[in-house]
């Protein structure tokens, strides 16, 4: 099985102008040249961590949709990233995996965060969503579901964890302890895709984006500036660790209730 070249674009954005945020992820991927087989991009990247999708949300023929289609084109590989989508159920916090040739995987976000009022703007998701890349097994997750371990808990099923996320800068600390721990208590890769600046509710964002081997070490990881961080997960590696420490044949078993 072929390793995983995994790129990871932290970013400004720009608040509720999905037209400039496209432009400028457009030229940041045009600077950067990536080459990877996946590139994540942060949480609602064309909009910011914004509570008015009535006004923003688009949906899977909209710009935002076909602007990941065509970069995946040009980049080879497959892009992920959520939007807020409007869908017959609601509005949701939707992360989508889009190649070449359109959609590969959706997720919407289960753990919807009641602070900000996104569980009273967005209908949760209940569906579990693993997908496969080059023999990988992907397991999707949405920014604040990093803290609940029990919706992320490695049944066996699955080698990477990824998070995107809009996670603010006065609450980091946790952002990057939470993401070791997850690597850690799964035997698993983690991606954990943050951005960067102030939002238009003058909260600030610090990124530290990171991307984590299965014994918690970090192997690429940024903070306060914009970046794309690079790094190859390695399925040789993974299948030692797992052999040497067999820890998840000792985990709990539970059964998950939508």
């Amino acid at each position: 099985m072929s390793d995983l070249r995994i790129a990871a674009l932290q970013a400004s954005l720009a608040w509720e102008d999905s037209a400039a945020n496209l432009l400028h992820l457009s030229h940041l991927m045009d600077r950067h040249q990536p080459a990877c087989d996946l590139l994540v991009l942060p949480e609602m990247f064309s909009t910011g961590f914004s509570m008015r999708p009535q006004l923003f949300a688009t949906d899977e023929t909209g710009p935002e949709v076909l602007w990941m289609q065509a970069q995946a084109a040009k980049w080879n590989c497959q892009l992920v990233g959520s939007l807020m989508m409007k869908t017959a159920k609601g509005f949701v916090n939707r992360l989508l995996v889009v190649g070449a040739e359109g959609i590969v995987a959706r997720y919407d976000k289960k753990h919807l965060f009641g602070m900000a009022g996104e569980s009273e703007m967005y209908r949760s998701g209940n569906e579990r969503v693993i997908y496969e890349l080059n023999g990988w097994r992907i397991h999707l997750q949405i920014c604040y579901d990093l803290r609940f371990p029990v919706w992320a808990r490695n049944q066996g099923d699955y080698d990477v964890l990824l998070y995107v996320a809009n996670w603010p800068s006065r609450r980091v600390y946790a952002w990057k302890q939470l993401l070791v721990a997850r690597a850690i208590e799964n035997l698993c890769y983690v991606a954990g895709v943050n951005r960067v600046g102030t939002d238009g509710n003058g909260i600030p964002y610090n990124g530290g984006s990171r991307l984590i081997d299965p014994m918690g070490e970090v192997l690429a990881e940024s903070v306060d500036q914009e970046a794309l961080l690079t790094a190859v997960f390695s399925k040789n590696y993974l299948s030692e660790i797992r052999e040497k420490l067999p820890f998840l044949q000792d985990r709990d078993d539970f059964n998950l209730i939508g």
